[in-house]
């Protein structure tokens, strides 16, 4: 690869990506652009411009920029209209946030002149995978540097050795080995590495950052009200919201109820398997929500045909392919089927979980005069049904009749 003349870096302001800065200057002689999204991590992202200069980044050369409505808005939202949930537990916490950093990347790019971007993950996981082919989605064209894959920095040791060579500030804590690595955004929390990868011992506590332990949990329950439009959720118990707004509001929720917390043994893109702990509090709250009312307003066909195709929906967003086009269609036909998916959802939250107990809606389809166990008043007349089954039932007819006959 032809060495780039400047380079987009998604920068964080850590230990990892400020070596990983330095590294762009000296190995490739390069000018560097440093990205710095809000997604909603909790962090403060100052001291990352601090640092970035420090570092010998022009000002105009720093981007740090709040994302966390058109996060919610166009890639958590889109996401949770089809329940999405990846090898059955996994909401997608960290897999929804790369393509949005991706897009910023390349948008940058673009608006600096720059021909390369920069990623802080590793070789060994999937999000190298899921900013590579986001990026190449958006530009084919455009370099990516991938540090971990190139540098001889490969331990702990080695990192701090060249952090201090070219007097990259370390925190004291980082001059040891962290117990776990920590992703964050507005939808989850995810933790893996060290005290977390024997499977067999239980995660510590402390681990967990958004959720009480639900042991600890108040012991009165709560109630919640979920309002969607559309198939996204617009208010909190009455209170409309933007995109962002609901969610950290669903998420102090959940918090504090012990809910969303996951301890999971997943299958990577890459092949092996990994070990994480995800927090999902509101993101929990959300498609409990979103399954209530779409209970009562989407059509039976319709809400089976949306449950046979979420786990390739899944699968194709884990794996890194938001910007294919197969994801495109499915999108289609998803928020097609969300015209109605509007009203109010009622959930009881009591420590650890959460539970519908209410929906309502001008678009139901739900008849109580059809299913009443009281006089219907002539809606439903129960000898159709003898019919309907019989019909059903010929071709179990004809199959048993046959195995009797061969039998025989």
């Amino acid at each position: 690869m032809t060495a780039p003349k400047k380079v987009v870096l998604a920068y964080s302001g850590g230990l990892d990506t400020s070596i990983i800065l330095k590294w762009l200057q000296i190995e490739y002689g390069c000018e560097v652009v440093t990205f710095t999204a809000d997604l909603g991590q909790g962090e403060e992202l100052d001291p990352a411009r601090k640092k970035a200069e420090t570092l010998g980044i022009k000002p105009e050369n720093i981007y740090i920029e709040d994302l966390r409505e058109e996060f919610v808005r166009d890639f958590v939202f889109p996401m949770f209209r089809a329940n999405a949930v990846y090898e059955g537990l996994y909401l997608l916490g960290t897999s929804i946030a790369r393509p949005l950093i991706s897009k910023r990347l390349v948008e940058i790019a673009a608006a600096t002149g720059a021909d390369a971007v920069s990623h802080g993950a590793t070789g060994k996981g999937n999000d190298q995978v899921r900013f590579e082919l986001a990026a190449y989605a958006l530009n084919p064209e455009i370099k990516v540097i991938a540090p971990w894959r190139e540098w001889d920095l490969g331990s702990r040791t080695r990192l701090i050795e060249f952090a201090e060579k070219h007097q990259i500030p370390i925190a004291k804590d980082k001059r040891g080995e962290a117990p776990f690595s920590v992703d964050a955004n507005l939808l989850h929390t995810s933790s893996e590495g060290k005290v977390l990868e024997d499977p067999a011992v239980e995660a510590p506590d402390y681990v967990y950052q958004r959720s009480v332990h639900p042991e600890d949990a108040p012991d009165t329950p709560e109630y919640l009200e979920v309002g969607f439009e559309r198939g996204d959720a617009v208010s909190i118990n009455g209170e409309t919201l933007s995109p962002a707004s609901v969610l950290t509001k669903l998420n102090e929720l959940g918090g504090k109820h012990g809910i969303g917390r996951l301890d999971l043994v997943e299958g990577r893109f890459v092949g092996m398997k990994s070990r994480g702990i995800y927090e999902t509090p509101g993101g929990t709250l959300l498609l409990e929500a979103h399954r209530g009312i779409e209970s009562i307003t989407l059509d039976r066909g319709a809400a089976h045909l949306k449950d046979e195709l979420m786990p390739k929906y899944a699968e194709l967003i884990y794996n890194g392919f938001w910007y294919s086009p197969e994801r495109e269609m499915l999108q289609a036909a998803i928020d097609q089927s969300q015209e109605h998916v509007t009203g109010t959802v009622r959930m009881k939250l009591y420590k650890g979980s959460a539970h519908t107990v209410g929906r309502w809606s001008e678009h139901s389809l739900y008849s109580e005069e059809h299913v009443t166990f009281e006089d219907d008043m002539g809606a439903y007349d129960q000898t159709d049904a003898a019919g309907f089954i019989q019909l059903n039932a010929l071709r179990l007819k004809l199959i048993a009749a046959r195995n009797k006959r061969v039998k025989s």
